[in-house]
């Protein structure tokens, strides 16, 4: 019965991850979970309190103003479309860019959209920090460049960019570098990450795994913390607050189910064998499935939104799949033998005729009293 009920909670799960599935946890709007496009900047204005970076695996540019000064990013056409003051951040209402840089997909800007009005500033943030899609720093085509469809098994520069800007009267420009990566044998990943679950999941079969599979399940829930912590911090994101934020909100399938693994292993480390394989295999399936296989597109792509490299990104990824797979598949061969015995049908067996009753003589009455004679 038990295992019937984790199938059927896996077979929900496996089917809410697939009629979901989108670019998930996007912070700024359709931030890729990975690519194979590096962006990269080269030079930044040279400005004390000055700070430029691309967050999101290049899908943003995050500018971050300390100057006291005003800084203006242009658009497309030389327009005003950013202000990032001391007190905060102002949008041009008529630059295309305004609109042009909610996604990385094409959009068409609205009719009030003139680069030629002058500017009208709409405030968009108290603090003088944004992040932005700049499509001249992107590759934004679906199809990929001639160049890479001729031979995509090695690095292509693709073009040089430039993101003008202005401080007072001054003209500044951010430059910069798209180059394509190929990403490299992706099997490999997928070996590590399906034969280390197999791996783990032969502990089943052991006589007394729960131990290890409670501490194997409090793992794969920290590293895909430590992922999605990871993501974050990525995404431009430093300090605890904002970060412990991000993560129930951007992060909220990663950050629940990796909560729910270090959940199910301690509570199996204090409970009957039966309860603590059943919430070992559900908590091993969840994170497996939404901290794991929703993020292995690392394994495909040669750009990941970590900071500490793809080569990290894909460890800490195949680890969650590992983990996560093996401690679910093992606990579910433990709950094979915590069912019960199917009982043995009732043996029926028969009575001894009964032996006919012997009739007996009957007694006689029992002699009355004589009569007691008259006084």
């Amino acid at each position: 019965m038990l295992t019937r009920k984790v199938g059927a909670t896996l077979a929900v799960a496996l089917t809410l991850i697939l009629s979901t599935a989108s670019p998930a946890f996007a912070h700024g709007a359709d931030a890729p979970d990975a690519t194979n496009y590096r962006s990269a900047i080269t030079s930044t204005p040279a400005l004390d309190g000055l700070e430029i970076r691309t967050i999101e695996a290049g899908a943003r540019l995050q500018l971050t103003n300390r100057t006291g000064r005003n800084i203006e990013v242009l658009g497309y056409q030389g327009e005003p479309y950013l202000e990032i003051r001391p007190d905060g951040v102002y949008e041009n209402f008529h630059s295309p860019a305004t609109y042009l840089n909610i996604t990385i997909a094409h959009v068409d800007p609205p009719a009030h959209a003139d680069p030629t009005v002058p500017p009208v500033w709409n405030k968009v943030s108290d603090e003088p920090m944004y992040r932005w899609h700049d499509q001249r720093a992107l590759w934004t085509s679906p199809q990929q460049p001639d160049v890479v469809r001729a031979d995509p098994g090695r690095e292509h520069h693709l073009r040089d960019w430039t993101v003008p800007m202005r401080v007072d009267a001054t003209p500044l420009q951010l430059k910069g570098t798209l180059d394509w990566v190929p990403p490299g044998a992706s099997w490999l990943w997928w070996l590590a990450a399906i034969g280390g679950g197999a791996l783990l999941a032969l502990l089943g079969l052991t006589a007394r795994p729960r131990v290890p599979l409670a501490l194997l399940a409090i793992a794969a829930g920290a590293v895909g913390l430590v992922y999605a912590v990871g993501r974050e911090l990525d995404a431009g994101y430093s300090s605890a607050l904002p970060i412990l934020g991000q993560l129930f909100t951007a992060q909220l399938w990663n950050t629940v189910t990796s909560l729910v693994a270090i959940a199910a292993g301690i509570y199996a480390l204090t409970k009957p064998k039966g309860d603590g394989d059943f919430a070992l295999a559900l908590g091993g399936a969840a994170v497996g499935l939404f901290a794991g296989m929703t993020n292995a597109a690392v394994f495909h792509r040669s750009i990941t939104p970590l900071p500490w490299g793809t080569t990290t990104a894909r460890l800490l990824v195949a680890a969650v799949i590992a983990l996560g797979a093996g401690v679910a598949v093992a606990a579910m061969l433990r709950l094979r033998g915590t069912a019960p015995p199917p009982s043995e049908p009732a043996v029926l067996t028969a009575l001894p005729p009964a032996e006919p009753a012997v009739p007996t003589a009957a007694e006689p009455p029992a002699a009355s009293a004589p009569p007691a004679p008259p006084a």
